[in-house]
């Protein structure tokens, strides 16, 4: 490129400069600055590059000049403050659905978002070992592709597999194409969730999107509106345990008072609970699978079932197979 094509590139330049090499601990000097510019062929001189901050001041660029030792300047606000990113980054980190990889490949650019002294506090931030990552890396463009059938209102078609303990993949419904209405989709347990009408049960499912293959958009439209015209998400997913299936039941508990916190955790601050001496009763509507009954069992006794009997004599079968393989 000609010295005067990249001289025409200067407010360009010294944004990134100021972006990539600027925060409110490391403030640049004009010199510096100067130099910096020239590395990238652009000459500066001092009084032009006053005029510079005022014009990316006038565009928006919080730019800032303080006195030190030295006088320097720097951005002192952006779209995301650190912590913000550490937020998200963690959550990038942790997240069981996004692959190693791909969580790598979104901590890069989220780094890119604030100067690089602040995104090599990012690096340090978002060390955790032997967190379980997903095997699927298709999931990111699966979500994607769900999000545009939603949006386009069509159907989807993917094929559906378990994990044998061989680790190889074991296709449901004989290896047949699933075709499913996507209605929406839920992050539970670690786990994303398309929430979706299947016209062959014309019932409500979920399907774990990592499960998911060679997901495609079809042509025909969605399906089973009428279902979806009062559906609460978050109903949904706080009484699907595990988004394991089971027959829906209303489900008395009686609870200690120091779990009431756990309990409105699980089905939300607007359930009714009946408080009495050291304990308290709450009515609750869940899917009584073996998942809700071992939510139950992680409290040692602090959660037991009042009623239905049917749910009661369930529970009493589960743990009587539980202690026979002992």
């Amino acid at each position: 490129m000609a010295k005067g094509a990249h001289q025409k590139l200067k407010l360009l330049y010294l944004a990134k400069i100021l972006w990539e090499q600027t925060d409110e601990e490391h403030p640049m000097t004009i010199a510096a600055i100067i130099e910096a510019l020239s590395r990238q062929g652009v000459s500066a001189e001092r009084k032009s590059l006053y005029d510079d901050f005022e014009a990316l001041r006038h565009f928006g660029l919080d730019i800032v000049g303080r006195k030190d030792k030295t006088y320097g300047y720097y951005l002192a606000s952006r779209e995301f403050e650190l912590a913000e990113l550490k937020l998200l980054v963690d959550a990038v980190q942790s997240s069981r659905f996004i692959t190693r990889k791909k969580s790598n490949e979104l901590i890069r650019k989220l780094e890119g978002m604030t100067s690089s002294f602040e995104g090599s506090s990012l690096q340090r931030q978002v060390y955790v070992a032997n967190r379980v990552k997903t095997m699927n890396e298709s999931i990111y463009y699966n979500v994607d592709r769900i999000h545009s059938a939603i949006g386009e209102n069509t159907q989807i078609g993917f094929y559906y597999f378990d994990l044998t303990p061989r680790k190889e993949k074991s296709y449901r419904h004989e290896g047949e194409e699933y075709q499913v209405s996507p209605w929406a989709l839920a992050w539970q347990d670690e786990h994303y969730y398309l929430i979706g009408y299947d016209p062959k049960s014309e019932q409500i499912r979920h399907y774990r999107v990592d499960k998911m293959e060679r997901l495609r958009t079809l042509s025909e439209k969605r399906e089973g509106e009428e279902l979806f015209h009062s559906f609460d998400l978050g109903e949904y997913s706080s009484k699907m345990f595990g988004m394991f299936g089971g027959e829906e039941e209303l489900v008395r508990l009686r609870c200690r008072n120091d779990l009431a916190g756990a309990v409105m955790d699980r089905f939300g601050k607007e359930i009714t609970l009946f408080p009495c001496e050291d304990y308290f009763e709450v009515t609750i509507k869940a899917a009584v699978s073996p998942w809700f009954l071992s939510w139950i069992f992680g409290f040692g006794g602090g959660i037991t079932i009042v009623s239905p009997e049917s749910v009661r004599d369930y529970y009493r079968t589960e743990l009587k197979k539980a202690t026979e393989s002992l």
